[in-house]
């Protein structure tokens, strides 16, 4: 049988900032009350995360690869010209 890992949010940080250089538990616990965070459970009282949707989450806020940080206004303000014809 495969066990799943389940950590308190502090350790969800402390692993959001050793595998991709962010997170910060008070910054888990406002997402987790507005939205837009990493899927959590509740054990009792307690939020806990486990590592795969912690991973999962912040891959899929890692933006396109560019070259330069003015790369990708010049493609939002290409996409805006097309969008209103």
């Amino acid at each position: 049988m495969h066990s799943v890992e389940y950590v308190r949010r502090r350790q969800a940080a402390e692993h959001l900032r050793a595998k991709f250089g962010v997170g910060s538990p008070a910054t888990l616990a406002k997402l987790a009350t507005l939205g837009g965070g990493p899927i959590y459970q509740k054990l009792g009282r307690i939020p806990v995360y486990r590592f795969e949707d912690l991973d999962r989450w912040a891959v899929a806020k890692i933006g396109p690869a560019q070259k330069s940080s003015s790369e990708m206004a010049s493609q939002s303000l290409l996409n805006e010209g097309t969008a209103s014809r």
